[in-house]
């Protein structure tokens, strides 16, 4: 069974496991391979301020930030029932949720990891 991704940070987080980079920024659905000479980011391999670690946070940062603006206005047409497919705005306000979820348990890990690595003792 093959999970779709919720927004940029879940394939982030698919992609970290299997130790590729490919779709950070992608956004939900649409993580498709890098091609021959372009980074997953969308620019050619080694150029540009966004490559590297920073840039793929940077990335997966703002394709949360934008995840959760589209769940925001989804949840306020939803409330005020302007929504012409309720289903679908449902399903934005929980991937938006399932989103920051995630990026809220990256965060602990990463926290967790560094303390880790401060206490070890040479």
């Amino acid at each position: 069974m093959i999970v779709p991704a919720i927004g940029g940070i879940g394939q982030a987080a698919a992609n970290l496991g299997s130790g590729q980079l490919e779709g950070i920024g992608a956004g939900a659905g649409a993580a498709a391979p890098a091609g021959a000479g372009e980074s997953a980011l969308g620019g050619a391999v080694g150029t540009g301020p966004g490559n590297g670690f920073s840039g793929a946070l940077t990335d997966a940062i703002s394709s949360l930030e934008k995840t959760q603006q589209s769940g925001d206005s989804a949840a306020q047409a939803l409330a005020t029932g302007t929504v012409s497919d309720p289903e679908s705005a449902v399903v934005t306000v929980q991937d938006a949720q399932l989103a920051m979820q995630l990026a809220s348990q990256l965060r602990t890990k990463a926290v967790e990891a560094a303390t880790s690595i401060f206490q070890t003792q040479v």
